[in-house]
């Protein structure tokens, strides 16, 4: 299950890669996101509340951390560790991928979400795309909203 979302933010590029490369600001632009914790070189975790206002902790390894350079995109991504977690029943994969392109009036943001899904959650992948994709507009409007760009 794939979820795709680009938009163009009138913002540098490294302004914004400066935002979505330091796992501290997650809270500031990622949907849900109330702190993040344990955050290293190649790890960090994101901390939601539930429903029921309990913390839930999701933890993350870093895949690549390419910074702007020229005209080259700059990407980062990570993924979810899944394996010996309650997510494990829903998931086998979850990688997350945010990809940066100057252009002349910003920048080109696109952020995508992998998910695979494990067993019966197989048949609710739709449900799951939508809602990711309600997740990666509303990471783009905190990113605008951060960057001073939001219209």
């Amino acid at each position: 299950m794939l979820a795709h979302r680009t938009r163009l933010i009138a913002a540098p590029a490294r302004e914004i890669w400066a935002i979505v490369s330091d796992p501290h600001h997650f809270p500031r632009w990622w949907p849900g996101v109330v702190r993040v914790e344990g955050v290293n070189e190649n790890r960090f975790t994101q901390v939601y509340t539930s429903k029921r206002g309990r913390a839930v902790r999701m933890d993350f390894f870093l895949l690549a951390s390419e910074p702007p350079a020229g005209d080259e995109p700059a990407r980062l991504s990570f993924e979810q560790e899944v394996l010996a977690t309650p997510f494990e029943r829903v998931l086998r994969q979850s990688v997350t991928e945010i990809e940066l392109q100057a252009q002349h009036e910003g920048a080109r943001v696109a952020i995508s979400q992998e998910q695979k899904l494990r067993g019966y959650s197989r048949t609710g992948g739709w449900m799951l795309r939508r809602a990711a994709g309600a997740r990666l507009e509303e990471a783009l409007d905190g990113l605008e909203r951060l960057t001073g760009s939001a219209s």
